[in-house]
């Protein structure tokens, strides 16, 4: 308790946050990290996704491979790229991608799949071409639900990108990984409870925009 109150007294002193290694600047690399990895996942993710939901092929394929994925340890991936490629961003960034990947592809392609079939015929009836139907239907109807696996990877990712410390990359993980070099459990209690804060702050961000997805996609009552 004596350790938490002093991590609390550590987060409202003014000179924590300041300078390029306080932790504001720490928040801000950490959520770099974040958005960069995240963007490259659904770079990667939400073309695989939509093509899997929208002509159903591979499916299976998606699923086993994803749960390939999930299964391999992101520190092992992290540690193994960083033999071959040294210290820097890049062997964290190759983590976090793989870990945000499942997420996305998972989460696009159950939203391209959810919409009603006969929704789809009747688009379909219209004359309404295959990137149309896809565009036009199933993408803003399946929107909640690819909104919502990319919700997750961000959760997924945000915690992680603490182990981008672990080869000298930097964010909130640095000086998570000095208090524990150093026995000072305060600062490295400070450093989890503004990861716990970021995780937090983004879940409503990414919630409220899943609700309004998810009203405009009902329509007015």
């Amino acid at each position: 308790m004596n350790h938490l109150l002093e991590a609390w007294e550590l987060l409202i002193q003014a000179d924590t946050w300041t300078g390029p290694t306080g932790m504001g600047a720490r928040a801000w690399e950490h959520l770099l990290y974040t958005v960069l990895a995240v963007g490259v996942s659904a770079l990667i993710a939400l073309p695989a996704g939509l093509a899997v939901g929208h002509f159903g092929r591979g499916r299976n394929l998606a699923v086993l491979s994803t749960g390939a994925v999930r299964a391999l340890p992101t520190l092992g991936v992290l540690t193994l790229v960083g033999l071959v490629v040294g210290v820097g961003l890049m062997a964290p960034m190759v983590a976090l991608i793989i870990l945000a990947v499942p997420s996305i592809l998972a989460g696009t392609y159950s939203g391209a799949e959810s919409v009603d079939p006969r929704v789809v015929d009747a688009a379909r009836a219209q004359g309404m071409s295959r990137w149309q139907i896809l565009f036009t239907v199933q993408i803003p109807l399946g929107l909640p639900l690819i909104i919502g696996g990319i919700r997750l990877a961000v959760l997924q990712v945000v915690g992680t990108a603490m182990l981008a410390a672990y080869v000298g990359a930097g964010g909130l993980g640095a000086p998570l990984f000095l208090g524990l070099r150093t026995y000072d459990y305060p600062l490295l209690l400070a450093a989890s409870l503004v990861v716990i804060a970021l995780a937090v702050l983004l879940d409503i961000a990414f919630g409220t925009v899943q609700r309004t997805a998810r009203r405009l996609m009902r329509g007015p009552a």
